[in-house]
């Protein structure tokens, strides 16, 4: 029977060619590992022309669907974050036993955090503070430029995705700017980031998740100003022996 013959309800769905490279980008970056894959072998795989496929790669990165890191497309946070909206791991490294363990020894609120496009959002955490409850069951929206974690993942990204980031800080605070940029070398190094002073509410320690060589979350502990900056050392020591521990 052809499908005019079918009710409608049971007609099979027409298919979109934007959707149809869209998922074949999308599976293709996943197939490839951390290892990633050029646009040339994308088009490629997709069967269509670089010129095609250069925009739809580009707005896939914006949004976090993609990460491109020295002319090669990894899949972006986004896949996780809607992983962690249905309900699943959004990374496989860290428990959340992890967090309640750093909570118990610090006496903070501690977070696992992910880069989405502009933005940062926390997909565990363990608190007894109700804000960061609410902004992590709500998956809110936070700041990469302004938080301990958002520092550590701005500085695994290549230049290209850095760079934005930067520029639109820059017109608000070129001061945060700068002592980022000073912080840059010592955290893409270390994976460390403790106390940047860079948001009035609070400030935190953070140390990268890393999975297949890359950094894809930031565990961090957040608290006051004053707290943070008399504990960073103790705080570094604690995030170091929890990575020890996840990575084992």
């Amino acid at each position: 029977m052809t499908t005019e013959g079918l009710p409608a309800g049971r007609r099979a769905r027409a298919h979109h060619r934007t959707v149809d490279r869209v998922a074949a980008i999308m599976e293709t970056a996943a197939r490839s590992g951390s290892d990633g894959v050029t646009l040339t072998d994308l088009a490629a795989q997709v069967g269509a022309p670089v010129s095609s496929m250069q925009g739809l790669v580009n707005g896939l990165v914006a949004v976090g669907y993609l990460d491109e890191r020295a002319r090669r497309y990894v899949l972006g946070g986004a896949p996780y974050l809607l992983n962690r909206l249905a309900g699943r791991a959004a990374v496989a490294s860290v428990r959340h036993d992890d967090l309640e363990w750093i909570h118990q020894r610090t006496g903070l609120t501690t977070v696992l955090s992910i880069a989405v496009g502009s933005g940062l959002f926390y997909v565990d955490y363990c608190s007894s503070d109700p804000r960061f409850a609410y902004l992590a069951e709500n998956h809110v929206r936070r700041s990469l430029t302004r938080t301990s974690s958002g520092w550590v993942l701005l500085a695994d990204m290549d230049k290209r995705d850095l760079w934005p980031h930067l520029r639109e800080l820059g017109d608000d605070d070129p001061a945060l700017v700068d002592r980022f940029l000073a912080a840059l070398p010592g955290i893409a190094e270390t994976g460390i980031c403790a106390a940047p002073h860079a948001s009035l509410d609070g400030d935190g320690a953070a140390i990268a998740v890393t999975e297949d060589g890359r950094t894809v979350a930031a565990v961090s502990v957040i608290g006051s100003h004053e707290e943070v900056s008399a504990r960073a050392e103790e705080l570094v020591d604690i995030l170091r022996e929890a990575a020890d521990r996840w990575r084992d």
